[in-house]
């Protein structure tokens, strides 16, 4: 009989049986557990290390920050008056993020026309929605063109660039509307529009084309600097600013711009911003600044040089100095140019008009001209220096001195005969100083006016100033080149490669004023800034004496004399006592081939010869046949009218008339 089945129902009892272990799923336990462990060392590092980054991530996502310009600074004069500022610039701007609404409706109309004119070439979606936005966008600009009388467009491209740059930041419809149109639209624009009028600073100079070369211009700028603000890794943008793009505004634009301010907004999945801001800054004005220019004597000079589009006046600079300390009173160079026209862009017609008038260089501190006899002073001083030059000196003048194969005239042409060291810088007698500077030799005369800093920048407070040159026979020589009398007698009346700028000689003046050899000028007014003290000229009192005397008779009988002449009773200079010297200088030129003279006239001096408080020089450029000896009939009258303002301002600096001896 079998035994009973144990898996049969029938025959007994259900019993399970099974091994204790199976190998096969044992060996999968270890597996598991190191994958359970990676993923709990994984979920671990993302939840306790990583939350950082994802917070971060998040907020760059969701957040954006926008950087608004502050005002510029404004600038003043040494007598508190504005020559900078900034003035209300109105304008149309509209939020974009109020518009949302309005964009899908406009897009979803548009959609449907397409659709329903079945036309098989419906554009495409992202086509639509610019089609959507830019009619959304006329329609706004529609209404304020109706309420002011214009007729402007939108600029399809200017528009969808902003929209996909600039999203947070108001879209400029109008940006010049005037006092007028911003009233109207004032009383008329409904208070739920989207539209907002603002005022925003634009800058301003009230003088015009007085100064503008010191003053400078500016540019439209996006350029502003966040550093130190938070959310430096947010989403950035910066509303237009303007940047200094050449003479103070450039130089002292840090100081000028102003800080920004900036403000955080959270945004939605679309980029559009939701109110209120997160955080909030206002941006900061500009600093001050004080320029020692005075506005009176600047435009006294500007207007003496005239008007050169209308032919009327001449290319040149007028530079004035306040012989103590170097302060910059007058830096005035012609033909000049309108700020205001620079902002917020410089029209075509301006641009062309700069050009062909050369105006863009300010000559004060970047025209290069040979000075021509103004130069004598330095020849006069080396030959003191010397010994080979005294104060009684006397040479003979022929009318013209022949040197090598060449003759050499004297300025005007004029035989002098035995003519003093006085009458010779009275007179300005080329001879004279031709054969001294024979005596004498090149290389003194170079190195004096190295000296004086004729050869260096002045570091003045402003961009694009150039040097000077000076030629010796040292540095010819080093270039294979050859040093003939010719060019010794010519390096004597201010020629010969010899180039200085106006600023140049102006310090130049200043210093020999003072009995010194350096003035370091500046265009930053301080009214506690003291004299100015540098390396002594080195002359005898003796040698001091005659050199300003001979100065004085230059504008008592000399070349300068129309400044004392009675006849000119706007300019009649005579109470004055001034130091002065008049040069004239040709220059050749080529242009398209053809040869031409350009003449250079020249007139330098202070005042009062005995306490010289101003020093001032003045070169005008010109092609007219006889302007080669205008220094004294054309500078002269110029730099004696700011002369004149000067005093007419401190009349106390005049000094008293000589007593009249006893009877």
């Amino acid at each position: 009989m079998l035994p009973p089945d144990k898996n049969d129902p029938r025959t007994g009892t259900l019993i399970e049986t099974h091994k204790r272990h199976d190998w096969r799923i044992v060996s999968f336990y270890p597996i598991v557990a190191v994958l359970l462990l990676v993923i709990a060392a994984g979920f671990a590092y993302q939840q306790l290390f990583k939350t950082g980054e994802y917070t971060e991530s998040e907020v760059q996502q969701s957040q954006r920050r926008i950087l608004t310009p502050g005002p510029r600074g404004e600038i003043y004069d040494r007598e508190g008056r504005l020559l900078v500022g900034n003035l209300a610039r109105y304008a149309v701007t509209i939020n974009l993020d109020e518009l949302r609404s309005e964009f899908r409706r406009t897009y979803l109309i548009t959609r449907r026309k397409w659709r329903e004119a079945d036309d098989k070439n419906i554009p495409t979606s992202a086509e639509l929605w610019r089609i959507a936005r830019g009619a959304v966008m006329q329609n706004y600009l529609d209404q304020v063109n109706e309420i002011i009388g214009r007729d402007e467009k939108i600029n399809d491209i200017r528009f969808r660039r902003h929209f996909n740059q600039q999203l947070l930041i108001p879209y400029t419809l109008i940006e010049d509307l005037t006092p007028e149109e911003y009233a109207r639209l004032v009383e008329q624009l409904p208070v739920n529009s989207p539209l907002r009028l603002t005022a925003t600073s634009t800058r301003y100079y009230p003088y015009g084309n007085t100064a503008a070369h010191v003053l400078g211009y500016i540019r439209s700028s996006d350029d502003l600097d966040a550093e130190g603000f938070p959310g430096e890794n947010l989403t950035t943008f910066k509303m237009r600013g303007t940047t200094g793009k050449d003479g103070l505004e450039l130089t002292f634009n840090e100081h000028l711009q102003g800080k920004p301010g900036y403000t955080i907004y959270r945004v939605d999945p679309a980029g559009y911003r939701i109110e209120p801001p997160l955080e909030r800054s206002p941006a900061l004005r500009g600093k001050r600044l004080n320029i020692s220019l005075d506005i009176d004597m600047q435009q006294v000079a500007e207007e003496k040089m005239g008007d050169v589009e209308k032919k009327d006046g001449y290319r040149g600079a007028v530079v004035a100095l306040d012989a103590q300390t170097g302060e910059t009173l007058v830096l005035a160079s012609n033909p000049g140019f309108n700020p205001n026209d620079f902002f917020p862009r410089l029209s075509q017609e301006n641009y062309d008009r700069m050009n062909t008038l050369r105006a863009w260089s300010n000559l004060a501190i970047a025209g290069r001209m040979e000075p021509g006899s103004t130069f004598k002073i330095i020849d006069a001083i080396a030959g003191f220096r010397a010994n080979v030059l005294h104060p009684e000196s006397v040479y003979y003048c022929g009318g013209t001195l022949r040197v090598g194969n060449r003759n050499f005239a004297c300025h005007d042409g004029h035989v002098h005969g035995d003519i003093s060291f006085h009458d010779a810088i009275a007179k300005s007698c080329n001879i004279f100083f031709y054969r001294e500077s024979l005596d004498l030799g090149a290389q003194p005369i170079a190195d004096e006016a190295r000296r004086f800093g004729l050869d260096r920048a002045t570091g003045i407070e402003l961009p694009g100033e150039i040097k000077g040159n000076i030629t010796d026979p040292i540095m010819r020589r080093a270039r294979g080149g050859i040093w003939a009398g010719g060019d010794t007698v010519t390096l004597a009346i201010g020629q010969n490669e010899t180039v200085v700028t106006p600023l140049e000689m102006a310090c130049f003046i200043a210093s020999v004023g003072r009995d010194e050899t350096r003035t370091s000028p500046t265009i930053l007014h301080d009214p506690n800034r003291r004299p100015l003290h540098t390396e002594p000229i080195g002359l005898t009192p003796v040698q001091r004496r005659a050199l300003v005397e001979a100065m004085r008779e230059t504008i008592k009988t000399g070349t300068a004399r129309i400044l004392t002449n009675p006849r000119m009773r706007d300019l009649n200079l005579g109470y004055l006592d001034i130091a002065g010297k008049t040069g004239t200088a040709q220059k050749e030129v080529w242009e398209d081939g053809k040869r031409g003279i350009i003449n250079y006239a020249w007139f330098v001096g202070f005042a009062p010869a005995s306490d010289p408080r101003i020093a001032i020089a003045v070169v005008l450029e010109g092609d007219v046949p006889g302007e080669e000896v205008g220094g004294g009939a054309i500078a002269a009258p110029i730099g004696g009218y700011v002369l004149k303002k000067y005093f007419e301002k401190h009349p106390e600096q005049i000094p008293a008339p000589p007593a009249q001896p006893a009877m």
